[in-house]
């Protein structure tokens, strides 16, 4: 069992940049691939950013590529998304999830990131 907790969410304007952190409860965190989405108001939940236990080569949806960057800190239980260059659509809430190649079992409970223009 996984409890995941997102911060970092806010407010911020076109071009700016937030860090987002998700910190998980458990000793088996470091045995989990860890993900990112985000849902926007009246839009399907979308695919952000994955990356492995190890933490090596982390995945990004097509729509945030070069502009997050997302880390993992197993000693901490921590992952984090780095986000850049934020644009207005990437307004959403933002939700940090664990699992598996099989998919993802355990979710926070977000975090809302509004960028304005």
């Amino acid at each position: 069992q996984v409890q995941l907790v997102e911060s970092g969410g806010g407010l911020v304007q076109a071009g700016g940049s937030l860090r987002l952190s998700c910190a998980a409860s458990g000793r088996t965190f470091s045995r989990y691939t860890m993900g990112w989405f985000r849902q926007a108001p009246g839009k399907e939940r979308e695919f952000v950013a994955g990356i492995s236990w190890s933490g090596g080569n982390p995945y990004y949806g097509d729509s945030v590529k070069g502009r997050f960057t997302m880390s993992r800190d197993n000693a901490k239980n921590t992952v984090y998304l780095q986000m850049n260059s934020l644009k207005p659509e990437d307004t959403a809430v933002y939700y940090c999830a664990a699992g598996s190649s099989a998919g993802f079992d355990y979710w926070g409970q977000g975090t809302q990131v509004t960028v304005s223009s």
